[in-house]
């Protein structure tokens, strides 16, 4: 089945943990999390008929593009 899904810009929130060199001899860590938009291209692709879409959605992978919004 071919078919085509639009470009879409969408928020997820992140997490990230760093480590960071306290005074110069102690290493800790930090959290932070943030929000950003994410874009998804259009694209064109063959597949099975979905049998029950919104779960099938939740167990496929994504790849998501990165790049500076400027960029983008």
């Amino acid at each position: 089945m071919t078919h085509t899904h639009d470009a879409v810009v969408h928020t997820h929130e992140h997490a990230h943990l760093v480590h960071y060199l306290r005074h110069g001899t102690q290493w800790e860590h930090m959290a932070a999390t943030h929000s950003h938009e994410h874009n998804h291209p259009a694209v064109e692709h063959d597949h099975e008929p979905h049998v029950d879409t919104d779960a099938e959605h939740l167990r496929q992978a994504h790849s998501h593009d990165h790049a500076h919004p400027a960029s983008s």
